[in-house]
């Protein structure tokens, strides 16, 4: 078990500027390293800040770029709800990101089928960085409490009901496929979330507190939030 670090920044802005350099950062050295850089995308509104960022990078790698997803609701990609129609309007659109290597969960399939696609779509990848959000019930991915999502543990991806709104199914990647990352990065902001960070990030990993289960990993955890989302979390 790594230990994780937690970066506080004034505010969204800040947050999303500091991620933006870290994502680019290593990109760049993966792609020098090894050839090729894997960062499988979050959905959620400080994500959408970060990727606002990216797409002011043409210059990036992006032809040794795979990008894929940690999550993904079971819509159609252009339902408003859809992660992939958000990372589309705000990066994958821009003609400089290959449309090849933009893999995206297909949320218009049967769940259970779009789950068995991914699973073996991600086969012999390794995912070099991982974005997560956090849920105000302290979900990551769509990996909630008391889901049968949080105990597949033979798979890289699978699916089940989410249990919030809107209540539809969701495609995820599992814990072990979260585990396998190279590094972890968690973007959360905003005083919703201050009590769900104190849980995932100052208590006790717990499987009721599925954010803090990403602590388990082998790898780097980095925490970046906004001073709203810090603000009840201990020794910040």
């Amino acid at each position: 078990m790594a230990k994780h670090d937690v970066r506080v920044f004034s505010d969204l802005d800040a947050l999303a500027d500091a991620a933006c350099e870290h994502v680019c950062n290593r990109a760049w050295a993966a792609v020098q390293a090894r050839g090729r850089f894997t960062l499988a995308l979050s959905g959620g509104s400080t994500p959408r800040a970060l990727y606002t960022r990216l797409a002011k990078h043409p210059e990036l790698p992006w032809e040794h770029m795979e990008l894929c997803f940690g999550d993904e609701r079971a819509v159609p990609p252009d339902d408003p709800n859809s992660n992939a129609r958000m990372v589309a309007e705000t990066l994958t659109q821009h003609a400089f990101v290959p449309a090849g290597r933009v893999h995206r969960m297909r949320g218009e399939l049967d769940p259970a089928a779009a789950a068995d696609e991914y699973d073996a779509a991600l086969a012999g990848v390794d995912l070099q960085l991982l974005l997560l959000g956090l849920g105000s019930d302290a979900h990551m991915a769509s990996l909630f409490a008391g889901s049968r999502q949080l105990e597949v543990v033979d798979r890289r991806a699978t699916w089940g009901p989410a249990g919030l709104e809107p209540c539809v199914d969701r495609v995820t990647l599992t814990l072990p496929a979260i585990h396998s990352a190279q590094r972890i990065v968690f973007l959360v902001t905003g005083e919703g979330k201050a009590e769900a960070v104190a849980r995932a990030f100052g208590g006790e990993i717990s499987a009721d507190v599925p954010a803090s289960l990403a602590r388990l990993a082998p790898v780097p955890v980095e925490v970046f939030l906004d001073a709203a989302a810090a603000a009840t979390l201990e020794g910040r």
